[in-house]
């Protein structure tokens, strides 16, 4: 069985969860006699391998000539270069990791017209989200139903126009946004015009990608809450959690030991992005400069945009001793490193469908304080093996992070609560049946 993973980008670039999964998913599949193939859009097409995984990267355009390129079926250079790949690697099965404008519906129709089965991994909330938080308005928890209007002008505000500006312009007639789609017409106040035929484009494009694939992973249960409400049958989707990605000991080590005298040590590992939420764990720490804790910032930049923000957060802690940047590590280095904290801090502002993080304080045996969203809260059980807290309120974090340094002896009944996480090779075993189900 040979399978081509397509995932947003691959190494050299920068890495998200996402990428961390699909190479680690890839490497299990291997121990099980499949043959693994990852692709990812690039500048230029390229050949190469990674960690003995062969790599296969695909032009797609470097401008995108009209909005509904990223909006709806996608880049059609990426398609015609992608379509190489598949005459020449001739694969049983394309698992979709990502829906965008280069990993898009065009490539699932190529796959099909070659009689190619096609299974897809929802693993962000922009694969049905045009804001990419499932947060509408930005602070409340969204059901996730696609509708025309609602989605239009949330949208809108999340490019920080006025909600109720944003309302009336996802009110105004069709077919003021299909003229100035036809005139080609982008930027500023063109695209916020046509934005409610953007969102439609989008719309039809979700759903037709959820209607052509022959099956959809979900990695956590609001995933397939979301996929339902949104008219999609349940027996093709299938929920299937994500696994610890890093080799690690079978035995279950618990992390170094604290004493009461010690300031709390709390880390924190991931993209430097504002839908992660670390300028609310800062903003906690410095409203209690009295507090007895320090926070280690293991932060990730992928793009000019999170390198502006990592600047602003940089800024904000420049007085403040207790709060550290470090350089990053790799992804095989995390869970020993975690180690050698107290908690972890998952302050996400967005609907995560893991985070991997939280398996990796797991497994180092370190309990998580985390936003109460999304795949967090499903994995964090309240005052069993975590906290969970408030996720947008600094007053929140910062009391509770005030209780923990009071309560020390708490720390350790959280410990106690911790089990090891599932592994990614359970995964692959599950994987590795459903692809036999599908081909076979």
């Amino acid at each position: 069985m040979k399978i081509i993973h397509l995932p947003f980008c691959f190494y050299p670039d920068p890495m998200g969860g996402t990428e961390i999964y699909v190479e680690a998913l890839a490497r299990e599949l291997t121990k099980q006699n499949i043959t693994n193939i990852i692709a990812a859009p690039a500048a230029k097409n390229q050949s190469y391998t990674y960690n003995q995984i062969q790599i296969r990267r695909f032009a797609i355009s470097s401008q995108v000539k009209h909005l509904k390129e990223i909006y709806g079926e996608g880049d059609q250079l990426g398609s015609i270069e992608f379509g190489k790949i598949l005459d020449e690697e001739k694969p049983d099965l394309i698992h979709l990791h990502a829906f965008t404008r280069g990993v898009s519906l065009r490539i699932v129709r190529l796959a099909k017209s070659r009689g190619i089965p096609v299974i897809f991994t929802y693993h962000t909330p922009t694969v049905s989200c045009q804001r990419g938080t499932l947060l509408q308005w930005g602070n409340q928890v969204c059901n996730g139903q696609i509708e025309l209007n609602k989605c239009t002008a949330c949208t809108l505000q999340a490019l920080a126009i006025n909600q109720n500006i944003a309302q009336i312009v996802a009110n105004l007639p069709p077919i003021i946004g299909q003229t100035l789609s036809k005139a080609n017409l982008s930027g500023g106040i063109w695209t916020a015009l046509q934005m409610r035929e953007l969102v439609n484009c989008r719309s039809q494009a979700f759903q037709s990608l959820m209607g052509e694939v022959d099956h959809i992973i979900a990695v956590c249960n609001w995933v397939k809450d979301i996929l339902i409400i949104n008219q999609i049958p349940d027996e093709k989707i299938t929920v299937i959690r994500q696994g610890l990605c890093q080799d690690i000991s079978e035995d279950f080590v618990e992390s170094s030991n604290h004493t009461n005298n010690q300031p709390l040590r709390l880390v924190y590992f991931g993209r430097l992005d504002p839908t992660k939420g670390v300028e609310i764990l800062i903003q906690s720490l410095l409203s209690k400069p009295q507090l007895h804790a320090t926070l280690d910032i293991y932060g990730i930049s992928q793009s000019s945009s999170t390198n502006s923000y990592e600047k602003q957060i940089q800024n904000l802690v420049q007085s403040d001793p207790r709060i550290n940047f470090k350089p990053p590590v790799s992804a095989a280095q995390v869970v020993q490193t975690m180690k050698e904290y107290d908690l972890l801090a998952v302050p996400s502002q967005w609907l995560e469908t893991g985070p991997m993080v939280v398996l990796e304080a797991f497994a180092a045996a370190i309990p998580v304080i985390g936003s109460n969203l999304g795949g967090i809260a499903e994995l964090v059980q309240d005052h069993v093996n975590g906290i969970l807290v408030e996720a947008s309120s600094i007053k929140a974090w910062a009391d509770e992070l005030e209780q923990l340094c009071r309560h020390r002896d708490k720390l350790d009944q959280l410990k106690r609560g911790i089990s090891p996480p599932q592994m990614m090779k359970l995964v692959a075993e599950k994987m590795n049946i459903l692809y036999s189900n599908i081909l076979f």
